[in-house]
């Protein structure tokens, strides 16, 4: 058997029990959990029409191109199964259904699974989005798949999801802060209540990458180098919407969220800045000679990406989006 997937499966096994350890200090138990019914109007109540009209006149009040990152979000958020099955065909680690990383798969696809189903729900009541447009657009970015460059590697997945899920967080707590100034508190607690989600899922990815630091940090190293090589995609970068080839939506859309600060070129080099940090990179020692490229590689990195966003001019089209009513 090669030395390199023997080794990923002794690091995997070694991290597993740490994770069962750990895992409720970044989920929560069901039972106590939120759900999208308790920020919703409730369909029994005798005011349930009066509440939908408040929800209304509040999303009268929304930019468009608040209107558009909810949207995109919210497609990205109902893209789920993909992410799970994506994550469960990780090699190297125990995953048939007894497995402690079948459960910690399971019982974060849970929770997310909420994030899109909220989002979704508010966006129908809104009045605001063309919902079939919209669905149309999930179901594409469902059935294109999520070629995100990790393979079935842990290391690289879970590099992937420690980014993923600050960048989630970042855009979310904004999109809440938006949603606020332009009026509608409702909004902006489902959207605070979402990054509150994405916040504890970081660490956890964060945590499992730590571990992994800790008893093989060349393959680590070698992995995260090599992630920030191909560049983190988004988990929508197939987004389209009807009739549009692969992608052409997510351009627009990351036009829109860089527009409005939700997410921009220097929120990824701060991510970055922050797994560098969080995960010691600078302070690691027994390296090999390729780990140190890798190192010498990632410490550069925030710098040149950062001088690259400031010569960089950016220019923003006037795009609509089908998804929006009006």
């Amino acid at each position: 058997m090669d030395y390199f997937i023997e080794k990923r499966r002794e690091v995997m096994k070694y991290v597993e029990p740490v994770m069962l350890e750990k895992m409720w200090d970044f989920l929560k138990p069901i039972d106590e959990n939120w759900q999208p019914s308790d920020l919703l109007p409730d369909p029994v109540q005798h005011n349930f029409l009066e509440q939908i009209e408040e929800i209304q006149e509040r999303a009268a009040g929304l930019s468009y191109d608040l209107l558009a990152v909810l949207v995109g979000d919210t497609v990205t958020e109902e893209a789920l199964p993909t992410y799970e099955s994506w994550l469960s065909m990780v090699e190297d680690v125990n995953m048939d259904e007894a497995g402690g990383w079948m459960r910690w798969i399971r019982h974060w696809t849970a929770e997310e699974n909420r994030h899109g189903d909220i989002l979704n729900k508010y966006l129908y009541l809104s009045g605001r989005v063309n919902m079939r447009m919209m669905e149309v657009s999930t179901q594409h970015l469902i059935a294109d798949g999520f070629d995100i460059g990790t393979g079935s590697d842990p290391y690289r997945n879970f590099i992937y999801t420690s980014f993923q899920e600050i960048a989630t967080n970042v855009s979310h707590r904004r999109t809440a802060t938006l949603a606020k100034l332009q009026g509608d508190a409702v909004l902006s607690k489902i959207c605070g209540t979402i990054a509150s989600d994405e916040a504890r899922h970081a660490k956890a990815y964060q945590f499992f990458m730590e571990k992994i630091f800790e008893v093989d940090p060349n393959g680590g190293m070698l992995a995260f180098a090599d992630m920030m090589q191909k560049k983190i995609v988004m988990p929508a970068h197939f987004l389209r919407e009807f009739g549009e080839p692969q992608g052409l939506a997510f351009a627009h859309f990351s036009d829109v969220a860089q527009r409005l600060n939700v997410y921009t070129a220097l929120d990824y080099v701060e991510i970055l800045n922050t797994l560098i940090k969080n995960w010691k990179i600078a302070d690691l020692s027994g390296l090999s000679d390729a780990a140190e490229k890798s190192r010498d590689y990632l410490m550069k990195l925030p710098q040149r990406l950062n001088r690259i966003v400031e010569h960089r001019k950016m220019t923003y089209g006037d795009f609509k989006f089908s998804w929006i009513n009006g």
